[in-house]
């Protein structure tokens, strides 16, 4: 009966039931996260489209599940059985790029390197880029809080997002937000949407703040002897008054994974590489990089410039973003996603390596080292049952350590599913309860992803 009343209100081609497709679309990335075989995939071709979709499916009671791209790594696109999966891969415009208010009206399909390069063309740049960039997209971005590479300073999704039309969990579609520069009418209800994971509303339009277009940036790389001795480094930029662009750290392990992979040449005499970069124009932008390289040198760098060749520093920063998929190449991949304050960024680091150690599991390391998200990658061969046993171990301790340290479970990928006994330790049943009362307002009958983020029980 669900499927007759889609294709009733929908046409046919955007209900799709063959089992081959479906499974393709049940899961994102996160490795180990449960998924099940949805009833239906549903690609609307416009927000009234997903509008009916939302509907039909509270007739139903049956509950959506939205997905971008599926490049997440928590399991928060994952279907349930029975679902259905809602692609947002068909809303792909490019609705206004405003270069007198510098924003973009985008559709959530939009990949978001697709956007940066729509941007660039009016000399304007949205900063936000996770790794994922050439492949996520702006929804998924905004359902995630992402952040990337250059967050360190331009910060994350959130600080960029203005305003959204929204399909509710009771089927209205509203627009919420903004246009305007500034604006404090009632409460921020966009800005309450980006992060929620797909909980609280299906997104079906974001209006993006943009920047004007960058200096050049200038780059820094260090071999190091140690994470810790990196994270030593990182702290000593942070003490200088210095925030750089971009401060990235990466681990052999991932450089010679991608080596291995592309045949870039880039595997370093080193445990652990840094890179640096800063925009800042002329004589500033050149202090600062004298200022990371010295910073580098006296945390004990063996080896450390600031390069002249921007093709070369390119490459460095291209292998950062393919360490993920390189790694992949070696066996599944537990992803963390743990973010500590700028000031304890070497203690985690220490305690990360220590998890490793202590539970016998091979862990790569790539950190958003300039603040303080470190992306710990942990690899188990194929079959290994009691490796992935181990694995999984080392995950919950190194979430167990970021909390002791004063941080978070999640610095950009989202709670999902892999995160959620990680988060109600880190907010405590008052304030979980506190979240659940606003999913009860925005989503009454709970059919907007159920059971990703937290349990949606009543815990009093």
């Amino acid at each position: 009966m669900l499927i007759e009343d889609l294709l009733a209100g929908l046409p046919e081609e955007r209900v799709v039931r063959d089992p081959d497709v479906l499974r393709g679309y049940a899961h994102d990335e996160a490795e180990w996260a449960p998924w099940e075989l949805p009833a239906v995939l549903v690609r609307p071709h416009s927000a009234e489209e997903a509008r009916t979709v939302v509907r039909t499916c509270l007739r139903h009671r049956v509950p959506v599940v939205t997905r971008g791209a599926g490049t997440g790594l928590s399991g928060g696109a994952n279907a349930l059985a029975g679902c259905v999966v809602l692609s947002t891969d068909r809303l792909t415009a490019i609705r206004e790029i405003n270069t007198v208010e510098r924003l973009a009206v985008v559709q959530p399909g939009v990949v978001n390197e697709d956007l940066r390069a729509a941007c660039a063309e009016h000399g304007l740049w949205y900063p936000p880029d996770p790794a994922s960039s050439p492949w996520s997209t702006i929804g998924g971005n905004v359902a995630t809080n992402a952040g990337g590479v250059c967050c360190v300073k331009y910060g994350v999704t959130r600080d960029y997002v203005l305003g959204m039309q929204v399909v509710t969990g009771t089927g209205e579609l509203v627009r919420l937000g903004r246009r305007t520069a500034k604006g404090v009418a009632g409460y921020d209800l966009a800005g309450l949407l980006v992060g929620s994971e797909g909980t609280l509303g299906v997104i079906t339009e974001v209006t993006v703040r943009l920047r004007a277009q960058r200096a050049p940036e200038r780059t820094v790389a260090g071999y190091f002897g140690s994470t810790g001795a990196a994270g030593e480094a990182a702290a000593a930029i942070a003490a200088a008054g210095v925030v750089p662009s971009a401060l990235e750290l990466v681990d052999r392990h991932c450089l010679a994974a991608v080596d291995a992979w592309k045949n870039m040449g880039l595997s370093a005499d080193a445990e652990v590489v840094l890179l640096g970069r800063t925009d800042a124009p002329g004589a500033l932008g050149e202090h600062e990089a004298a200022t990371m390289l010295d910073c580098f040198e006296r945390a004990g760098a063996s080896w450390a410039v600031q390069s002249s060749d921007q093709a070369e520093a390119d490459a460095l920063f291209a292998a950062r973003r393919l360490a993920y998929p390189a790694l992949e190449r070696l066996g599944p991949v537990l992803t963390e996603d743990v973010c500590v304050p700028t000031g304890a960024v070497a203690r985690m680091l220490g305690r990360i390596e220590a998890a490793a150690r202590r539970h016998d599991t091979l862990i790569a390391n790539i950190a958003h080292i300039g603040d303080g998200n470190l992306h710990p990658l942990l690899i188990t061969p194929h079959g290994d049952e009691a490796a992935r046993a181990r694995a999984q171990a080392a995950f919950e301790q190194i979430i167990a350590d970021a909390l002791d340290l004063g941080g978070t479970v999640t610095g950009e990928h989202g709670v999902g599913l892999l995160k959620r006994p990680g988060l109600d330790r880190e907010l405590g049943p008052v304030v979980l309860d506190m979240h659940r009362a606003v999913k009860q307002a925005l989503d009454p009958h709970g059919i907007l992803n159920p059971g990703k983020v937290f349990d949606e029980r009543n815990s009093t």
